[in-house]
């Protein structure tokens, strides 16, 4: 059973979004926060496996408590959900550490595909907002850090690995374009992290983005 906080300041969204995700025998909503401060307190005495939060929230938004909940070293996966697909404040709450991004006007199998993603550790962005969020915010180097040597940080096959996942491939996805097990790709995305000192995949893809290691609009690498 996966538990799950309902953060967003607007009360119909919340009842709504209760009845869609208890309609499904393997979600339980554990509770419901009206903003960011709120659903701090509740991961504190909830600890859900999950968080759908709200960008766009009074007092403490959905970025900031992102950030609090990340330095805090939590569990909990985040999904955020955001009415804009061009909202600039989705680009920081992936810097802050949110597991994945959705519009609200997703559908209910979506909705609940994008929950078990995230709780399972994979990737989660709206088809809507990945290639032009990184566009918008990820179009070269950051400063300081060229490209040869951020990339030198990892292997041949670990910057594979990182492009793939950048160009919104999965775990299978990317075994089967590298011709590796799913179990061997995981250990690839494990080391990768753990060098970088990154939270989850979707660091990586920011990651990839900003250092040049993949460049907006670029084909992902072929099969070796």
């Amino acid at each position: 059973m996966i538990s799950i906080l309902i953060a967003d300041d607007q009360d119909l969204i919340r009842k709504g979004l209760r009845m869609l995700l208890e309609a499904e025998p393997d979600l339980q909503v554990a509770g419901e926060a009206g903003d960011g401060g709120q659903a701090l307190a509740q991961v504190r005495r909830l600890d859900p496996d999950v968080i759908l939060m709200d960008v766009r929230m009074p007092g403490v938004d959905g970025i900031q408590a992102t950030a609090q909940l990340a330095q805090a070293g939590s569990r909990a996966k985040i999904l955020m959900l955001t009415t804009f697909n061009l909202d600039e404040y989705v680009y920081h709450a992936m810097k802050a550490g949110a597991s994945g991004f959705l519009l609200k006007d997703a559908t209910r199998g979506q909705l609940t595909g994008a929950i078990r993603a995230v709780w399972a550790g994979e990737t989660l962005l709206a088809p809507a907002i990945t290639r032009r969020l990184i566009e918008d915010f990820c179009r070269g180097p950051a400063p300081g850090a060229p490209a040869e040597s951020a990339a030198g940080r990892l292997s041949e096959r670990e910057r594979d690995v990182v492009r793939l996942i950048a160009a919104g491939l999965s775990n299978a996805e990317i075994a089967a374009r590298l011709y590796l097990s799913e179990a061997t790709i995981k250990s690839h995305i494990t080391r990768t992290l753990a060098r970088l000192g990154l939270r989850d995949r979707v660091q990586i893809a920011v990651w990839a983005y900003e250092h040049g290691i993949v460049r907006p609009g670029q084909s992902p690498p072929p099969a070796s």
